[in-house]
């Protein structure tokens, strides 16, 4: 199966098992695959024509999925957008992709995104629908005449290699770029990767990871599809809720950021609830720390914990652990290419370094996008002309094959001539028993050019002396690599998908006046 309508059409083979949870409404998998064909129909009568692009700037949601496959089944290309975009940045990918199409769900958190991106220029935009108005009732009622052998001849028209999605990055670095997906490398890609961690029918699968990010959309939802296991979808990350659903719905899979688990095991009411059903976690980032792998075994109930690493540029996967790997090597690597990707460690020449030195990870295969969407010069600065995808991260790779994520190339910075990576050093301060969460990044410095400045979330009830953390640093890592400075938080500041805005960090140490240690 090539095609995500293949993919739709032989889900119904799992019949009446429970496909979809969303509060108190329950889909089997007939009525999923009803719902994603009655939404595709709909498409049909609105006059959406094969490739015209459908963008969703909403939460997780049942409607959420119906729209993107409904589409898809139709020739459609998704678009999803970033939730946390406000009205000129969501404006901005509706206009760069040509969307017709937009699908909101108007007052989430009181958010009117109706109005928001009314207020900016789209002139592509044909239809906006309200996916909890009373707009959505009217989009589904539109298709209720369009026959089952028009909807066919559509499905049937989709090709493998034809657009399912274009997905635009984040845009914390310049303005979000199209990043284009055929639905033959993103059923490839998630088929092995699905095999891999061993998701399958009898799984429930808690999907906290936004849908407008791969890791939500493609091995989230999509993953499900393909495994025909239950989806139970959170339009918004909260620890209590989490933890309730665990509980009450008998999740088995919790895939997520390391500040997904990080979250869970500091909560002061974790105990409360019954976590025994978990056994599958997937993570993954520039860095995933050790300290939280040896606590998700040792104080949740994980059989299986992976870590992966990818991009979206790299349909979200590159490499993968097994499951067959030795624990050391799933806390300490991001795991080895997927069958049919070559992945290689490069220096500032792109010439191969030997194993075991750190330089940029490039990586070459089916998983490589096809380019940013009408953006050639951005697509030829990001994958050579040899067809190697750059990701801007480094990493470092052992005799196996295996590779270490050492850091962001952007966010390395340069002590005294000394390079210092991050997420060493948040892996460090990781093993005090105080810290729960940590962010590193560099400031400037009159002597050394550039010193670390560590962020600090305290495990819950603790009180932190920045100073004697310092201290603490001292006889556990190289002088360059202890940080001058420690700032004691509430929280860190995420993204949508989990991730720390490492750049709303170094804008406050720019933006304060006071001493470098505070609380």
């Amino acid at each position: 199966m090539l095609t995500i309508p293949q993919v739709v059409r032989a889900a119904a083979e799992f019949g009446d098992r429970e496909a979809l949870v969303v509060d108190d409404r329950r889909w089997s998998w007939n009525d999923f695959v009803d719902e994603v064909h009655r939404v595709a129909k709909s498409f049909i009568a609105l006059g959406l024509k094969p490739h015209d692009r459908v963008a969703v700037w909403a939460p997780n949601s049942a409607e959420w999925m119906f729209v993107a496959l409904g589409a898809q089944c139709v020739g459609g290309v998704l678009v999803p957008i970033n939730t946390r975009f406000k009205g000129n940045e969501a404006a901005y990918v509706i206009e760069r992709s040509g969307a017709e199409f937009l699908f909101v769900s108007n007052g989430f958190l009181g958010i009117d995104y109706i109005s928001d991106v009314g207020e900016h220029l789209t002139p592509t935009l044909r239809h906006v629908v309200d996916i909890a108005g009373p707009t959505w009732t009217k989009f589904l009622n539109a298709g209720v005449d369009v026959p089952n052998s028009v909807l066919h001849e559509r499905e049937t028209a989709v090709q493998p290699d034809h657009l399912s999605d274009i997905i635009f990055t984040s845009g914390t670095t310049g303005r979000p770029k199209g990043v284009m997906s055929r639905h033959d490398q993103t059923l490839r890609v998630f088929s092995e990767w699905s095999s891999v961690v061993g998701l399958g029918p009898t799984d429930r699968y808690l999907i906290v990871n936004p849908f407008f990010h791969t890791f939500g959309y493609k091995a989230g939802f999509l993953a499900c599809l393909l495994r025909g296991a239950t989806m139970l979808p959170v339009p918004m990350f909260d620890v209590p809720s989490v933890l309730r659903l665990v509980s009450d719905e008998r999740v088995t899979a919790l895939p997520g950021p390391p500040t997904l688990y990080l979250s869970i095991l500091d909560h002061p009411d974790r105990d409360s609830f019954d976590l025994s059903t978990l056994r599958l976690a997937v993570t993954g980032a520039a860095a995933v720390p050790v300290e939280m792998i040896r606590r998700m075994r040792e104080e949740l109930s994980f059989d299986v914990i992976l870590t992966a690493y990818g991009l979206t540029e790299s349909t979200g996967t590159i490499t993968m652990c097994r499951r067959d790997d030795d624990p050391e090597t799933i806390s300490f690597t991001s795991g080895r290419a997927i069958d049919g990707v070559e992945v290689r460690i490069v220096d500032e020449n792109n010439d191969e370094v030997a194993r075991g030195t750190a330089g940029e990870i490039v990586c070459r295969g089916y998983n490589v996008m096809p380019g940013y969407f009408a953006d050639p010069e951005a697509t030829a600065s990001t994958i050579d002309t040899d067809g190697w995808l750059h990701t801007g991260d480094i990493g470092v790779m052992n005799e196996r094959g295996y590779v270490s994520i050492t850091d962001r190339l952007k966010d390395m910075f340069i002590v005294g001539g000394f390079n210092a990576y991050p997420a060493e050093i948040e892996n460090a301060l990781l093993a005090h028993p105080d810290v729960a969460q940590v962010a590193v990044v560099g400031r400037p410095d009159e002597r050394m050019g550039e010193v670390g400045h560590a962020f600090i979330v305290p495990r819950f009830g603790v009180a932190i002396d920045p100073d004697r953390i310092i201290e603490w640093c001292r006889p556990r890592m190289a002088n360059y690599k202890v940080p001058r400075g420690i700032t004691i938080v509430d929280s860190l500041p995420l993204n949508a998908s989990g991730k720390v805005l490492k750049f709303e960090l170094r804008e406050r140490l720019r933006s304060s006046s006071s001493e470098p240690n505070h609380s």
